[in-house]
């Protein structure tokens, strides 16, 4: 029986500053489902070229107290990237700290604002270390 990869969920806290992190990231946000009933939405957002490949944002209307404060008992998202230092100086420039930051130039991990932790990945092979990523620390957990 053949295997399909549909989606990964993830809950948020604050839909809109979620939705703002992962169009840094450069997600589009290819779908949404408002439920009444069940007052909860459903955002998916996907890379352009890969709506087959979204991350589900799952908003509780009336909050969602049992939410861990440690959102990693999943792992993490995992995006390939053209440039890693370029993307994680946007990412940088609009407020997101860089956790593992790029220093081989081939990996760096970031985290979304429900914690989640988001590992980016150099396409092709590692490019050149360089400042400032070289002597960068890591901050926080990733």
């Amino acid at each position: 029986m053949p295997l399909r990869y549909l989606h990964t969920m993830v809950r948020v806290k604050d839909l809109e500053a979620s939705m703002k992190f992962y169009s840094l990231l450069g997600l589009k946000e290819t779908r949404r489902t408002d439920n009444e009933k069940g007052r909860f939405t459903l955002i998916f957002m996907a890379p352009d070229g890969q709506e087959e490949c979204p991350v589900e944002l799952t908003y509780n209307w009336d909050g969602d107290d049992g939410l861990p404060s440690d959102s990693r008992h999943f792992g993490h998202l995992a995006y390939r990237v053209d440039n890693i230092y370029e993307m994680c100086q946007h990412l940088m420039d609009n407020g997101v700290t860089i956790n593992r930051p790029p220093r081989d130039g081939h990996m760096a991990f970031v985290r979304s604002p429900d914690n989640i932790s988001i590992e980016l990945l150099q396409e092709g092979d590692a490019l050149p270390p360089q400042e400032p990523w070289a002597g960068m620390e890591n901050t926080g957990h990733w």
